[in-house]
């Protein structure tokens, strides 16, 4: 284990055993990843964007350690979790706008084959949080794949770590999931 991912466990364990403090310690520690997640999801957005990415950090981290410690486990939950909350703010944010202007925004987004290829969606992200939503009730590890690693930017190990799978079955979700999203969204 890395000690970043020693420091990170760690500080899970002693906030949640009640130290106030580890709180604040762990974003010390977690505050670039967060924000290089952030500003690559911000990338993904529209220019106009009124969400800005230490914004979107900060949103994340009060919904992760705002209230009581949530059991996360250790580096790589912890990530997975950040990822579910930026996936949530960004779609709360886009219901918001929605809501204040007729027609909604669009937003434009891409998911990243391993290889590295791109697969473009140029839909709403609302319609994406959506189709996620109904890929949840038919495939649920497989909705999970699709946050983790677009979401979260996870690697296929890290990835694959958090859901407790292999890389073969997690390739085998990513594909199946990339091609039903596309499906939806067509």
């Amino acid at each position: 284990m890395s000690d970043d991912t020693q420091s990170i466990t760690k500080l899970l364990h002693e906030w949640r055993s009640g130290k106030k403090e580890a709180a604040s310690r762990l974003m010390e520690v977690v505050y670039h990843d967060l924000h290089r997640m952030a500003a690559r999801e911000m990338r993904r957005e529209r220019l106009e964007h009124t969400l800005q990415t230490t914004a979107l950090v900060h949103e994340v981290y009060i919904r992760l350690c705002g209230a009581e410690p949530i059991q996360l486990r250790d580096r790589t939950h912890f990530f997975a979790v950040a990822a579910q909350q930026l996936r949530r703010v960004l779609v709360d944010h886009a219901r918001r706008v929605r809501s204040e202007k007729r027609g909604g925004v669009k937003i434009t987004a891409t998911l990243f084959d391993s290889d590295g290829a791109a697969w473009a969606i140029d839909e709403r992200l609302l319609a994406v949080d959506e189709s996620l939503s109904r890929l949840e009730i038919l495939d649920s590890r497989a909705a999970k794949v699709i946050e983790l690693r677009f979401f979260g930017g996870l690697t296929e190990t890290e990835a694959a770590e958090a859901l407790e799978i292999s890389i073969a079955t997690l390739k085998r979700d990513w594909d199946f999931a990339r091609s039903w999203l596309a499906t939806q969204l067509a």
